[in-house]
């Protein structure tokens, strides 16, 4: 017997479904979306999503389960999950459970049932928008208001909430990928500050060469010199770039030591910590197949992104130059120092789940490490 679950968001509209997943709980955050048409599992615990819902626009969710291996992080980020169909019946070899189990076991709900094109659209004409998935609460005003109450996603720093307890080396796991190790001659030391990071960045920065120690997000500049890295690496994460002050403070202090490379929250934070602004977009960029614009080689590269807050180019100081264009609505996806060994991008060139066109950046930042 399937049980009713109601989804409020914040602009009154309601969505009747069934739940999946703990029934008991409830699911509040930021509601959003990913275009991606599979990932689901890598996509839920993904670090960056701390504080979302997430919105799945393919239509069928569940079928190849859950296995113990692509999880990018040790727990469920993502809030809840929101679905058009759910199926508890799965089959894939490398599957050891059910996403319903799965969710279940981490008490996180999910809500099967929606139309969710229609939810799309209202997303994307209104924003991202706070909401509620609930099977206890099922009076709608009363969702609704509470949808109100919840923190907007402006103005949060998050990074405290998925960062490490304490500094950690990364030891690569034995599992098979795609994309074979690079085999370098020479070891590289890197120091990684963990804003929310996912484990398959640990996994090719180890791929190409590199010995990765992964520092706390409240991690002073001075412990991470004292490391004496050949290279610093600036992770993704979740919440309001603009409101994670204490790591613009650190990154202020370490731009002219040492090579610095940023994906995500990590590019927007080295942005900020120049001088640049950073805006919340409406309902940001989230899915496995967005189009961005090498202006350094005119080649188009096929990227992975999640991110909701943007880099304004208009306010790049003269130092820092763009590198890369969302090709989808011309934000910016990449920049670089004009003189320091120091670059990031806005997307995931990580490619799990994704294409691999972005690999090459991994190799970017051995380089300059090898030079510097």
């Amino acid at each position: 017997m399937k049980k009713t679950a109601l989804l409020a968001l914040e602009n009154g509209v309601i969505f009747q479904g069934y739940g999946f997943g703990d029934l008991e709980s409830e699911s509040q955050g930021e509601v959003v979306f990913n275009t991606a048409m599979t990932g689901y599992q890598e996509i839920m615990t993904d670090p960056s999503y701390h504080g979302q819902i997430m919105t799945f626009t393919y239509p069928h969710i569940g079928n190849y389960g859950v296995n113990d291996e692509d999880n990018e992080s040790d727990s469920i980020h993502a809030e809840g999950m929101i679905v058009k169909e759910y199926s508890a019946h799965y089959s894939n070899f490398r599957a050891h459970k059910s996403l319903g189990l799965w969710l279940q076991e981490n008490n996180k709900l999910g809500i099967e049932g929606v139309d969710t094109r229609m939810l799309v659209r209202i997303l994307r004409t209104e924003g991202a928008m706070r909401g509620i998935i609930s099977t206890k609460e099922l009076n709608p005003m009363v969702l609704v208001g509470r949808a109100k109450s919840l923190d907007s996603m402006e103005g949060l720093d998050l990074s405290g909430k998925v960062t490490c307890s304490k500094k950690y080396t990364w030891s690569s796991h034995p599992e098979h990928f795609t994309l074979p190790e690079m085999h370098q001659k020479k070891r590289y030391k890197v120091a990684a500050l963990d804003y929310g990071i996912k484990r398959n960045i640990l996994r090719r920065l180890s791929d190409y060469g590199c010995d990765v120690t992964i520092f706390p997000a409240h991690t002073s500049a001075e412990e991470v010199l004292e490391f004496q890295p050949d290279g610093i690496f600036l992770s993704n994460g979740p919440g309001d770039p603009a409101a994670t002050k204490h790591a613009i403070d650190t990154i202020k202090k370490l731009h002219d030591k040492k090579p610095i490379f940023g994906i995500c929250l990590g590019h927007q934070l080295l942005a900020l910590a120049f001088g640049a602004k950073t805006y919340k977009l409406k309902f940001g960029h989230r899915g496995a197949n967005h189009p961005v614009k090498n202006l350094l080689t005119n080649s188009i590269e096929i990227s992975s992104q999640n991110h909701g807050f943007a880099v304004d180019i208009t306010s790049l100081p003269d130092e820092l130059e763009p590198t890369h264009i969302n090709l989808n609505d011309n934000t910016l996806s990449g920049i670089r120092h004009r003189d320091l060994p120091i670059f990031s991008v806005q997307y995931h060139p990580e490619s799990s789940p994704g294409p691999h066109d972005s690999d090459y950046l991994f190799k970017q930042f051995i380089d300059m490490m090898e030079i510097n």
